[in-house]
């Protein structure tokens, strides 16, 4: 019996060394199964500031090297999944005096990367000064290749839109220029016609990008003025067929329904206008065409009218000359002959 106890009592105490253990690691906050990540920063140029951060990992105070793009592609999906991650590049010709632009359509927040590449066959180019800016504002860039540059940028609104230009100097100066703008809103270059009295529908599309909101205004002089079709419902009607089409009913058109139109499409970083024309015409504009036409008949019937009229008065007049002749030579027989006869009798 001895011997069996104390062979147990070294395997229970092991057990409770196990045990102290355990408890003192979860005490601690320990775990076994997190695993070890480091910290690297993602820097990129805003308007707003030099350089906003993205963490990834625990939250470590020593940041890492600046992400590759391969990496920033992945931080973005791992921790900025409902922002998207765009990139554009532009490749200069190289050749001094050339600029190259590019527009780029944006319609909600987005983080974007925009690069300028030199042609690999101008990669001889040595001593090049890269300048990338927004307006007058200078912007820190970054080495994605030896012949590549690039920024990166969180459009989070308007304000971070507009014109954003990479130059290069050296031998030879080129530069780009990335023009960063809300979907457009095209609108009709030709007037809509109508006639007083009809009812007009003007249409306008966004294509390729949903617009959140769309608002109707009509120009009074120098201002425009939302329409509210609730309030006005006996003259306009505004119907959102789809997310990317409205219409614009008006009824029963005026002379004072004539002028200029805007649909303004609301998008996350902003708004975009199209515009449109209406003209009313009165109902006696068709007409007028038509009515002088009848104009011309009647003046050509009473020229040819007046013509027959005189031509058959002339030939009255000439008739009863002629007539008149006739019986001024019977007379003149006549008599020629009474005196023939009383000249006879007095022979006689």
């Amino acid at each position: 019996m001895p011997a069996a106890f104390s062979g147990k009592r070294p395997g229970q105490r092991l057990r409770r060394l196990l045990l102290l253990l355990y408890l003192s690691l979860s005490l601690s906050g320990g775990s076994p199964a997190a695993p070890v990540t480091t910290t690297r920063t993602v820097n990129w140029q805003t308007q707003r500031s030099a350089s906003d951060h993205l963490t990834l990992g625990h939250n470590v105070s020593t940041p890492g090297p600046d992400l590759t793009t391969q990496e920033f592609k992945q931080a973005t999906k791992e921790n900025m999944s409902n922002v998207t991650f765009v990139e554009y590049e532009v490749l200069l010709p190289g050749v001094s005096g050339t600029s190259v632009e590019k527009n780029i359509t944006l319609d909600r927040a987005t983080r974007i990367e925009l690069s300028c590449r030199l042609d690999n066959k101008y990669s001889h180019l040595k001593s090049l000064q890269v300048t990338w800016k927004r307006g007058n504002e200078t912007i820190r860039h970054m080495n994605k290749t030896e012949n590549s540059w690039s920024i990166q940028l969180r459009i989070l609104d308007n304000s971070n839109l507009g014109g954003y230009s990479c130059t290069l100097k050296g031998e030879e100066e080129t530069s780009a220029m990335f023009h960063l703008q809300v979907p457009k809103i095209e609108g009709k270059e030709k007037p809509i016609v109508s006639y007083e009295g009809d009812t007009a529908v003007m249409i306008c599309k966004s294509f390729g990008y949903t617009p959140t909101a769309w608002t109707w205004y009509m120009t009074n002089g120098s201002e425009q003025i939302a329409i509210n079709d609730s309030l006005l419902a006996d003259k306009y009607v505004i119907n959102r067929l789809t997310a990317n089409v409205t219409h614009l009913k008006i009824l029963k058109l005026t002379k004072e329904d004539d002028g200029v139109y805007w649909c303004e499409a609301a998008f996350e970083l902003g708004k975009s206008k199209g515009k449109l024309k209406l003209r009313v015409l009165s109902l006696m504009v068709p007409l007028k065409p038509f009515l002088a036409i009848v104009a011309e008949v009647v003046i050509l019937v009473t020229i040819v009218f007046l013509y027959e009229m005189y031509s058959k008065k002339k030939e009255k007049s000439a008739e009863d000359e002629k007539e008149f002749d006739q019986v001024e030579q019977l007379k003149s027989e006549e008599s020629n002959g009474l005196e023939n006869s009383s000249a006879r009798h007095r022979k006689t």
